[in-house]
């Protein structure tokens, strides 16, 4: 019997990733006693340069191995930029942050580079194994990495509300990929959709069962009403360097597996998800933004958000024509820099046993720390969907796609949101700079490493807000083979 040729060059940034996040591992328990552990933070963030020049290498081409279960395309070229870009900036705010919280351990920064590894292969999956594959490392990894504050009991309450959540999605999830199984006897993404074509099984009731399955299961990943009850809960418990991470990452594949799957897999049924994907579209962001407005606590408040925001990025996929598909690549992008940057400064204002996430506690900051509090603004500004800011665009973008396809109505209902979302971002900023301090703020330490992420956010922010063409014209070149 031949042995099916393997060709590891397809999967090269991943083997990178997989293996330093080994090495680091490695290193950490020959050189255990040593109390800064920055070094662990460097050697990832080498990992992940490494990763990222090697998948950069693999522009323009389309390749498939591993018996057609893996695909090297634009699409997964898109998506292993932007989880290597989150993996960065999350490494980089961790060092200060991890040494100051006592959770400088190598397993950290493992963890945070075998999350990375799984969200690539969910991105770049063509068959359904794989796609779970990839989705379980992920979980594994921040079920782990949101309990990591053993001490704290909001993080262990994080991590176990996180891990039994999770796995009750998961079996959903499961469920669904064994009907498709059932019905089809396949698992690659495009024999299913050319056996539904072929065999007319648009109503078959196993399909649509399993179409509802897969809609809980990615649900929970992009925490969409009303599978979302987890994140206000976990987000606010987790570290904020692993909030940031699963804001972000997280949602960024689970998008990528939802789009890929649907679109690729089932497109025949597009009638049927859409239907169901305007309600939760509009259902996510309405309570997203609703419940956010009395947030106190400044972590809740982005976690209400990043539920919004997941209704927005729907928008997108119920339109579902090149312009939707392509705004939300865009929209990941943009809402990766825009929210780890506004976690960066949620740390920086923070010291050990002093995390200063209520919003009270930003009061009168604007003038004590300028610099912090002009890129929090920025921030914020973009995730209202200010021009000319990276998060107007976004929204521009995948508001003109449902508009395209005559979604009136949930364009309309997602402008409307977008206004109301405006009063919970400018409280946080008339705070910053028109409110007496209720107490002072002394003693930061602003780690280097955290302000270059925070620079580096500022600048993709602002870089995707006025020049938002280049961005856009890539991934619209990277859902070429995809639609």
């Amino acid at each position: 019997m031949k042995l099916p040729e393997i060709d590891l060059c397809l999967i090269a940034p991943e083997i990178i990733v997989a293996a330093f996040g080994f090495f680091v591992l490695l290193v950490d328990v020959f050189f255990s006693k040593r109390e800064n552990k920055a070094y662990l933070g460097w050697i990832s963030l080498v990992g992940i340069f490494f990763a990222g020049a090697l998948a950069v290498t693999q522009a323009g081409s389309v390749k498939s191995g591993f018996e057609g279960m893996f695909i090297s395309d634009g699409y997964a070229l898109f998506f292993r930029i932007t989880f290597l870009i989150i993996a960065f900036l999350t490494v980089l705010i961790s060092m200060g942050y991890t040494q100051r919280e006592g959770i400088a351990f190598g397993e950290y920064y493992a963890l945070i580079l075998f999350a990375t590894l799984g969200m690539m292969l969910m991105a770049a999956g063509t068959h359904l194994v794989i796609i779970f594959l990839g989705l379980e490392t992920m979980s594994i990894s921040i079920y782990i990495l949101a309990g990591m504050m053993r001490e704290d009991k909001r993080s262990v309450e994080a991590a176990l509300k996180y891990f039994l959540l999770g796995a009750f999605a998961t079996g959903f999830l499961l469920y669904g990929i064994a009907l498709i199984y059932g019905a089809t006897g396949s698992l690659y993404l495009k024999d299913v959709a050319s056996y539904i074509a072929s065999k007319n099984l648009l109503r078959n009731p196993m399909l649509l069962m399993s179409l509802v399955f897969l809609t809980i299961g990615f649900g929970f990943k992009i925490a969409s009403v009303p599978f979302h009850m987890w994140t206000p809960d976990v987000y606010e418990g987790a570290p904020t360097s692993i909030t940031a991470f699963m804001a972000t990452g997280v949602k960024a594949a689970g998008f990528s597996a939802l789009v890929r799957v649907f679109f690729s897999a089932l497109p025949g049924f597009r009638p049927d998800w859409t239907s169901i994907m305007w309600l939760i579209a509009v259902a996510t962001m309405t309570v997203g933004n609703i419940v956010a407005i009395s947030q106190s606590n400044i972590k809740r408040m982005l976690a209400y958000s990043s539920i919004a925001h997941a209704g927005y990025i729907l928008v997108a996929f119920v339109a579902g024509n090149d312009l939707g598909v392509s705004g939300i690549l865009f929209y990941l992008m943009a809402y990766a820099f825009m929210n780890i940057g506004a976690f960066t400064c949620v740390i920086l204002l923070g010291k050990k046993g002093e995390e200063n996430t209520l919003i009270r506690d930003y009061a009168g900051i604007g003038f004590k720390y300028p610099l912090l509090s002009a890129a929090m603004t920025i921030f914020l500004l973009s995730m209202a969907g200010i021009p000319p800011l990276g998060g107007f665009m976004a929204k521009f973008y995948v508001f003109s796609a449902a508009v395209k396809e005559k979604f009136y109505w949930l364009a309309i209902l997602g402008v409307l949101n977008s206004a109301v979302s405006v009063y919970y971002y400018l409280r946080v900023t008339v705070l910053m700079y028109f409110r007496e301090p209720e107490r002072e703020i002394t003693g930061l330490q602003f780690s280097p490493a955290a302000v270059a992420a925070l620079v580096l956010a500022v600048i993709g922010t602002l870089y995707m807000g006025i020049f938002p063409s280049n961005v856009l014209s890539f991934a619209q070149k990277s859902i070429a083979g995809l639609m």
